[in-house]
């Protein structure tokens, strides 16, 4: 049982925990109780018994009646030797189960042997005697449900075998005032039975007070017997306290003679102790050296110096791994934790790690640990460490400049000599024995007079040690000596170092081979005035004799003359061939320059592929234009530059001074027109410059501000030629073809500024503008109805260079609409020498897209062949000039069927450009031409003309 007990005294425990802990006992009490209360009900038993025999009794059923008046009495009878012998048995026999079943046993007995009375021995038509026996149960029922309450089996084992076999009889007579008396006998039943159960649950409840009490007095009697157990105890405690302090006091005595006695000797310790601190704390000051004792337990660390050394606060750094460890520099955590693992396996006598850690401030500063465990475990682990801890940053400092320092000695390109007061060499670097050729071994200790040294320098060594001794420094430039007994110029500089107290301990020298130097300003002077490509002067010194020249004709009445020289075609030779052939090809120029003009006062080259030929005193123009034109002829003979054969062409301007221009940049802008003019005339001729030229230059800027005007106003349209096919007789295709319609010029001829555009880039423009109103038109025509065509459109090399043509032609076809077969676009031959391979990248990624590609004015080129193997192209245009020669010569004719036969055997079409007679269409029919252009078929027209010719030509068969 469990019981609580606080000031107030003890309290009742929960019924659940008495009735589980009392379960046997109140199982016996109620067992006890029963055959207690059993007398009273047995007694009445007997009783209604003898009631019931007296009145049933009959001389016909004596018998039967004395029977069971003997059993009623036999059954008193062992009732009560029942009840007796469980009085008599002892408590533990009482609490065996059998005295209950026993009991319930003889309640069943006694409800069956009254029950009988009523159904073997009453007289069915005898009322009075059954309500008389009927009556005497019931009193016999009530009597059991008061005494046999406190167990409600035990109550039940004697009414239900007493009312129930009676009440069964009743309702099975048929008679319906014996059925009325077997309802009264069920409401009967039911009454005493509710009376039992609540008597029973009286009856259980006075149980678990009754026990609930005597679980109350066994705990108080427990606490009684604990307090008088305590009482002793107190007793004797206190009598032993008494005891204790009589020792103490006789102790205490003692004990404060010892301690008076041992407090002078920890006064006169402790004095010393203070003054050992305080020599350690200034020694530890002094060194600057802090301490640390790690408890490798619990982590916990104490140092010394932590503000100084780390700028930290002591108190917020009490573990060494949880506070110190994140402020470690993340390169060291490596070796210091080996270090540790070393020290703590026993593999090093001491623990020594150099690391760098983040100050407060936060730089990082280098400390150097030194420790060594002091407490191991029972099994052996470090337990704790005792150290010291000190900056060496300054130190690091000093090894990383003493380290750099040797290596700047060592790697320094200037030589390096240290010698001591006596001028003897101490020390030398790699740079001295690689510029003297001397080995260092063999420098070492040996004095400078001793050395090899030139009679320049020699003479020079009075100066320098009067200069030291002065001044501490000197410098200047020698001729020294090689091993080897080559001279060379040297710059050498001396600095006297001297010791704290001012004395001079050692000569620091350092020299520079000028040797390079010297070269290199004769090559730079060189190079100021002469090019390195060609040897000829450069545009400085031609600038500088151009002035001088200037200044003579001024002082002396004298002419000058000025060629401005620019090869043609040069920029694509360099595309094509490559950078080396194109500087040999300069270099050969640069030398038929100069064996052509011995009389030139100055050749020189101004750029790439510009030179200028300067003449004093020419003598008249016919013989300037005679040197002019010997000097093209010899600049066109063929070269050959790394295998190839190259006609090389130039175009030149002449200026005249003072006839031209009076001032030198007048005379070389007006060269350079002359020379532009030159070039647009084809190249390979000479121009002298005129008024007239600075007027053509005028109109040349006035309509090249005209055209870029007309492409942002939308001046511009296109024309379309069409083109028929031979085999069908059909209009197939049509070449798309700029115009440009001034508002007060008129229609401005593409001669006179499709080159202006090209020239100025406004080419590229142009295409676009002309592409894109291709593709559309030719959608405009289907969605009239027409049969498709293709719309040939021209492209310019630089929008080729540009690298977007082929993401522009995929715009444009994604945003017309435009089938790619019916967009054809042209490259003039002239044109694919110009960075043919990326010419083949892009023709290969338009022709993926499905576009159609030419080749324009075919046979016109002198390369193109070569190429045309590997050039993804669909088309050959045959160029107008050997057409128009059709029927007047063989040799057109013979060419244009070469080509015809040539493009055939590619799997190439052929297009023949320029038709304009009947004789020519013949011609071409008969050897095969695919498709033919010209005013034969159709001068240029626009997009609603060339739409009408459509239709006419789909009416006709």
């Amino acid at each position: 049982m469990t019981l609580s007990t606080d000031l107030a005294g003890p309290s009742v425990a929960p019924a659940q925990v008495i009735r589980k802990h009392y379960a046997m006992e109140m199982a016996v009490e109620r067992t006890r109780l029963l055959y207690q209360g059993s007398l009273l009900p047995t007694l009445l038993m007997l009783v209604n018994g003898l009631v019931c025999a007296w009145l049933l009794w009959s001389p016909q059923r004596y018998l039967l009646d004395s029977i069971w008046l003997v059993w009623l009495l036999a059954l008193v009878a062992l009732r009560v030797i029942q009840v007796a012998a469980f009085e008599s048995a002892m408590p533990s026999r009482q609490a065996q189960p059998i005295w209950r079943r026993m009991f319930m046993l003889g309640s069943a007995v006694s409800g069956l042997t009254l029950a009988s009375a009523a159904i073997a021995l009453v007289p069915v038509d005898s009322f009075a005697q059954q309500a008389w026996v009927f009556g005497l149960l019931g009193a016999a029922t009530l009597s059991a449900s008061v005494a046999y309450a406190v167990s409600l089996p035990a109550f039940l084992s004697f009414a239900l075998p007493c009312l129930v076999p009676a009440i069964i009889y009743l309702f099975w007579s048929g008679d319906p005032q014996q059925q009325g008396w077997g309802c009264l006998g069920l409401i009967l039943l039911a009454s005493l039975s509710l009376v039992a159960w609540q008597v029973n649950r009286l009856i259980q409840r006075g149980l678990l007070r009754r026990f609930q009490n005597q679980a109350l007095i066994e705990h108080l009697q427990q606490a009684q017997q604990r307090s008088e157990q305590l009482n002793q105890e107190l007793v004797r405690e206190v009598e032993q306290r008494r005891q204790v302090e009589q020792e103490l006091r006789e102790a205490q005595i003692g004990l404060q003679q010892r301690v008076d006695q041992r407090s002078q000797e920890l006064d006169v310790a402790s004095l010393a102790l203070s003054k050992s601190e305080a020599r350690l704390a200034m020694a530890l000051q002094a060194s600057e050296l802090g301490l640390w004792d790690w408890n490798l337990q619990t982590d916990e660390v104490h140092h010394t110096q932590l503000k100084e050394l780390f700028g930290l606060e002591p108190e917020y750094v009490t573990a060494m791994l949880s506070h110190l460890k994140p402020r470690l520099h993340p390169d060291d955590l490596p070796l210091l934790k080996r270090a540790l693992v070393e020290h703590l396996k026993g593999r090093s006598e001491d623990y020594l790690v150099e690391y760098r850690v983040r100050h407060g401030d936060g730089h990082w500063v280098w400390i150097q640990d030194r420790g060594r465990a002091v407490e191991r475990s029972p099994s052996g682990r470090v337990t704790r460490m005792l150290g010291t801890r000190r900056d060496i940053s300054a130190g690091k400092v000093l090894e990383e400049q003493q380290r750099l320092a040797s290596t700047v000695f060592e790697a320094a390109s200037e030589g390096i000599v240290i010698l001591n007061p006596d001028y003897v060499l101490v020390a030398v670097n790699q740079a001295f024995s690689r510029v003297t050729g001397f080995d260092i071994d063999d420098m070492i200790g040996r004095n400078v007079v001793e050395l090899p040294s030139s009679r320049d320098a020699r003479r020079h060594f009075p100066v320098i040690r009067q200069a030291l001794l002065s001044h501490g420094t000197w410098q200047g430039e020698l001729v020294e000596t090689r091993k080897n007994g080559e001279l060379y110029p040297q710059w050498l500089q001396l600095n006297v170092v001297r010791d704290i107290r001012g004395n001079v301990s050692h000569i620091v020298g350092f020299f520079a081979d000028l040797s390079a130097r010297r070269e290199s300003e004769e090559r730079m002077r060189y190079l100021t005035h002469y090019d390195e490509l060609t040897g000829l002067a450069n545009r400085s010194l031609f600038r500088e004799r151009l002035r001088e020249a200037h200044q003579r004709v001024r002082q002396g009445g004298r002419s000058l003359a000025l060629l401005h020289i620019n090869l043609d075609r040069f920029k694509l030779l360099n595309d094509s061939l490559g950078h080396e052939v194109a500087d040999q090809l300069l270099q050969k120029m640069a030398r038929r320059l100069i064996n052509a003009l011995p009389e030139a006062d100055t050749i020189a080259r101004l750029s790439g592929d510009e030179f200028a030929v300067l003449f004093d005193a020419y003598g008249n123009l016919s013989s300037l234009a005679r040197v002019a034109t010997r000097l093209l002829a010899k600049l066109r003979v063929p070269v050959t530059v790394d295998g190839h054969e190259l006609v090389v062409s130039a175009s030149m301007g002449v200026s005249l001074l003072p006839d031209n221009a009076r001032e030198i940049s007048a005379l070389v802008s007006q060269s350079n027109m002359a020379m532009q003019h030159a070039k647009h005339l084809g190249g390979n001729n000479f121009q002298f410059y005129t008024d007239s030229l600075q007027a053509s230059t005028l109109e040349r800027l006035q309509l090249e501000n005209q055209l870029r005007k007309a492409i942002d106003e939308r001046q511009l349209t296109v024309f379309y030629q069409p083109k028929l096919c031979l085999a069908s007789g059909k209009l197939n295709a049509a070449e798309a073809l700029i115009r440009w319609e001034h508002p007060q010029w008129g229609m401005v001829p593409p001669g006179d500024f499709i080159g202006l555009a090209e020239e100025t880039g406004l080419i590229v423009p142009l295409g676009e503008f002309v592409l894109r109103q291709a593709c559309w038109q030719a959608c405009e025509w289907q969605r009239q109805g027409l049969e498709p065509i293709r719309v040939s459109v021209n492209l310019s090399v630089h929008q080729l260079r540009q690298g977007k043509l082929v993401s522009l032609v995929r715009q444009v076809l994604e945003e017309t609409g435009l089938d790619p077969q019916y967009l054809e676009l042209e490259l003039t031959e002239s044109q694919l020498l110009d960075s043919v391979e990326h010419i083949i990248s892009t023709f290969q990624q338009l022709r993926d897209l499905g576009v159609k590609l030419a080749i324009d004015d075919f046979g016109t080129g002198y390369s193109s062949l070569s190429y045309l193997k590997r050039i993804p192209v669909d088309y050959v245009k045959i160029d107008q000039t050997f057409i128009r020669g059709l029927g007047q010569g063989r040799e057109d004719a013979s060419i244009t069927r070469a080509i015809i036969a040539m493009a055939h055997g590619l799997s190439l079409k052929v297009v023949a450009e320029g038709v304009e007679d009947q004789q020519q269409l013949d011609f071409l029919r008969a050897e095969r031409c695919d498709e033919v252009q010209g005013y034969l078929i159709s001068r240029p027209v626009e997009a609603d003309g060339l739409a009408d010719l459509l239709r006419k030509n789909a009416d006709f068969p």
